[in-house]
């Protein structure tokens, strides 16, 4: 058993240490991936919160034999951000926004870039075929589902599929 491997222990037994080591650990990763699809520092800090409550509420849910409990954890917080922005709360920010802090939200990525950067993740993905990278990003970056980019972009929902799961192999590759 690794030392990961004890302090999830710990934590599935709700170690509070354990939890804010864990918290140490990933906190900046699950703020970088809410912050690619949120784009609001605010609501990312608030999601991140969020995220670490319901993994605290669900920590017995974590199995290792279904994957690793970053991936677990990262699903989470895409998963909240992804419901963040389809909810009415956000919509009703949107419409309130300036159109000129708009378009600079929207040109600007440089904090959510250098954050998911810092985790090493824009080098590995960048090893993917262009065709596999373009899928897994617009999935697990900017926020988009299976179905809106096949019918934003006109591809067979069944290659969108087959693409991120291509993808998700090659990324696996590289970290075994």
């Amino acid at each position: 058993m690794t030392d990961l491997d004890a302090l999830i222990k710990r934590f599935q037994n709700k170690n509070e240490t354990a939890f804010e080591e864990l918290h140490t650990i990933y906190a900046d990763s699950v703020y970088g991936i809410i912050l690619k699809i949120v784009k609001n520092k605010d609501v990312a800090s608030e999601l991140t919160q969020d995220v670490f409550l319901k993994i605290w509420n669900n920590a017995a849910n974590y199995s290792s034999k279904k994957g690793r409990f970053f991936t677990w954890i990262l699903n989470i917080a895409r998963n909240s951000a992804i419901d963040y922005t389809r909810s009415k709360v956000s919509k009703k920010s949107l419409k309130n926004i300036s159109s000129e802090k708009f378009a600079n939200n929207f040109m600007s990525h440089t904090d959510s870039d250098s954050t998911t950067n810092t985790i090493g993740l824009n080098k590995i993905v960048a090893n993917l075929e262009p065709k596999l990278r373009n899928i897994l990003n617009l999935l697990y970056f900017e926020g988009f589902t299976q179905k809106e980019i096949s019918e934003e972009y006109n591809i067979p929902l069944g290659t969108i599929k087959t693409r991120k799961r291509n993808g998700l192999s090659q990324l696996k590759a590289i970290f075994i």
